[in-house]
């Protein structure tokens, strides 16, 4: 048998697939776990939005549709950038997808050739180095440091351009930290993919998951006319994770292009989904004004449990849902705790190391699930160190 392209012998998974495995197995053998690694709201996607859905299915609203998207979705697309970004993009600057991950898969596809250095954070969210080394790119982890609050520093940045940085890759709120970027180190770093000629690629999928921060995208600059892309989407804010629904906002050309691509790969995005997509957007937000609330005083309760735990250390995040705390102080490597605790505690995390080598000395906590849940882990973690 001939071998398989080379992209394929580099391409990688996700730890938190590994860690559901190694957790489901325990399970099988009576072991009850408590689940803490997978980025997935535990509330159910808004009645709202179902019916939507449910009645678009009764109607046979059921057939292919453009592939870059329905109208009336684009057009609620065009309202919540300008609602939220303060710009409105044209109805040629948006591509519908089934999903956000698509998005970086499409972005990086039409715009990184083998060769091309591609910067990302580190720790961050691994499909990010998986694709670049899918394409046979280079590889740019920029280091995120605990005492800058994990934030992206320009610093950083502007000392790791050279003249085949292609795309860099932001993500505020950020997986797996929870930071969320500033205005001004996001205009920093825009500025200097205008003045070195580099694309952005804002992943922004937890834009509404926000504590006590502000919301700030670099494409408001060229307003995604020129070199940012923004890629947002509808699992984590909705819990619509199942549903598959994302979209991109960037320049015209590049749209026309991946919309082509789209073509190719997927046809279109399903016609029902984007029809509920348009009820999240434009429906009732209380669900996740409710959710978000939940969030907070889960977030504020693993916080604290952590942070009693001899050897870790937690910084409180500023977004998303998930914790990201030091075991530097235990002597043990990443992957050693996180099986520790799945093992002798019952607890299922993730190794920081999973999310990039920076992210050795860390653990992450998604804590989607209940505060009860979250103070019989720290129970359970605490007494497996005695």
């Amino acid at each position: 048998m001939k071998e398989l392209a080379t992209g394929m012998y580099k391409i990688l998974g996700e730890g938190a697939f590994e860690y559901l495995a190694k957790a489901q197995a325990e399970e099988r053998k009576g072991k009850n776990i408590l689940h803490f690694e997978i980025g997935q709201p535990d509330f159910p996607t808004p009645d709202h939005i179902k019916q939507t859905a449910y009645e678009e299915i009764k109607g046979n609203y059921t057939g292919y549709v453009s592939a870059t998207g329905i109208l009336d979705l684009k057009q609620a697309i065009q309202d919540e950038i300008e609602q939220t970004r303060g710009y409105r993009p044209s109805i040629e600057q948006i591509l519908v997808l089934p999903g956000a991950k698509p998005g970086i898969f499409f972005t990086m596809l039409g715009l990184v050739n083998p060769g091309d250095e591609v910067m990302y954070p580190d720790p961050g969210f691994p499909t990010y180095g998986s694709v670049t080394k899918y394409l046979q790119a280079v590889d740019v982890p920029i280091a995120l440091r605990e005492k800058n609050q994990f934030k992206l520093d320009p610093t950083d940045v502007e000392n790791s351009i050279t003249p085949k940085t292609k795309l860099i890759i932001l993500n505020s709120p950020q997986n797996p930290t929870g930071s969320v970027m500033t205005k001004n180190r996001l205009y920093q770093i825009a500025e200097l993919a205008e003045k070195h000629d580099i694309y952005i690629l804002a992943d922004e999928i937890y834009s509404k998951m926000l504590y006590e921060a502000d919301f700030h995208s670099a494409t408001v600059l060229d307003e995604a006319k020129e070199r940012t892309i923004l890629l947002d989407g509808f699992s984590k804010s909705y819990s619509m994770t199942g549903w598959r629904l994302g979209y991109l906002v960037g320049p015209e050309t590049i749209i026309e292009k991946m919309g082509l691509i789209m073509i190719n790969a997927l046809s279109c995005t399903t016609s029902f989904v984007q029809k509920a997509g348009i009820t999240a957007l434009k429906g009732d937000q209380q669900p996740l004004e409710k959710m978000m609330a939940a969030f907070k005083e889960r977030r504020d309760a693993i916080v604290k449990g952590l942070n009693t735990i001899p050897g870790f250390s937690c910084l409180t995040p500023q977004g998303a849902f998930y914790a990201f705390p030091s075991i530097k102080e235990t002597g043990m490597n990443s992957r050693e705790i996180a099986d520790h605790i799945l093992y002798k505690a019952g607890v299922c995390c993730l190794p920081g190391s999973a999310f990039g080598p920076n992210g050795e000395g860390y653990l992450r906590f998604s804590y989607a699930t209940s505060v009860e849940n979250i103070q019989q882990a720290m129970k359970q973690i605490k007494e497996s160190f005695d």
